[in-house]
């Protein structure tokens, strides 16, 4: 039996932070790998950090931009097909970008889900990921992205095996330790040279975890785990300041060697954790 890998993700450079294992793995074992981005990622930072409405940012420049990191990224991935669906960029909760006609929030579920569903019929994947029903971290766009996903499944004339990226409490909690130490330091150093230190982020006490108890599939990545940081870096508009590329290629291999997922469908009934998205299927 052919395999197929199919993941529906909001934004250019979503697919290496929470796939960026996966993709390669599968790629190596043979599997036909497939991403489907719906949106161009517009309220992104611009070059310089320059962030959406501030002098400077030109939201389309920014697609474009991104558009050339994402190519670059799925090549490092081994991504054999890319399908943007090309919705704009609804920036985050509460921005006005939110009620924007052409913006992926604003858009008929029923109309995204018949061109997702359009794709997965081409594909038939038997597998699938996407973000759960708050997209992980509550993004407009991810939460938009598990419906018209959602949707599209119901639509299908089979079922494919569907997983939630996640990320386990007890790996959580390690992770909020190291963003306060990184918060404190930076507080400290702005001290130091008389500066007034930067504000508390609430990204600090967000609540991103997943109870371990819920993990279905842990992946061991750490084979590929270059490929991941490669891609990631590639997306260096959004990411080159980012928690993952402060760590340098040595950390990151240390640390982000696993990926991990929630069943959301179990067409093959299978019990239990697995350490294969392709359980099941060979």
């Amino acid at each position: 039996m052919s395999l197929t890998f199919l993941c529906v993700h909001a934004h250019p450079d979503d697919e290496a932070s929470s796939t960026g294992g996966v993709y390669p793995l599968l790629a190596a074992q043979g599997v036909r790998t497939v991403l489907v981005t719906c949106t161009n990622g517009e309220y992104g930072d611009a070059p310089g950090g320059v962030k959406p409405g501030s002098p400077g940012h030109d939201p389309d420049a920014v697609a474009t931009l991104r558009e050339g990191e994402l190519d670059r990224a799925v090549e490092l991935l081994g991504v054999e097909r890319l399908v943007r669906l090309g919705y704009r960029d609804s920036g985050m909760v509460g921005w006005p970008q939110n009620d924007d006609p052409r913006s992926f929030w604003a858009t008929r579920i029923d109309e995204a889900a018949d061109r997702l569903a359009a794709v997965l019929l081409e594909e038939r994947p038997q597998v699938i990921v996407t973000y759960n029903e708050i997209g992980f971290y509550g993004h407009p766009d991810h939460i938009q992205a598990h419906r018209i996903t959602l949707a599209a499944i119901a639509r299908l004339d089979y079922e494919p095996t569907l997983y939630f990226n996640a990320i386990p409490d007890s790996v959580m909690t390690q992770y909020r330790a190291r963003w306060a130490e990184e918060a404190r330091a930076r507080r400290a150093a702005a001290l130091a040279r008389g500066e007034e230190p930067e504000p508390e982020s609430d990204d600090e006490d967000r609540d991103l975890g997943t109870p371990d108890e819920q993990i279905a599939a842990t992946i061991d990545v750490r084979s590929v785990v270059d490929a991941k940081f490669d891609a990631l870096a590639a997306h260096a508009s959004q990411l080159a300041d980012s928690f993952f590329m402060k760590m340098g290629r040595e950390q990151f291999r240390a640390v982000m060697g696993t990926e991990w997922f929630v069943r959301a469908t179990n067409p093959l009934g299978i019990e239990g954790p697995v350490t294969d998205l392709f359980a099941g299927y060979r």
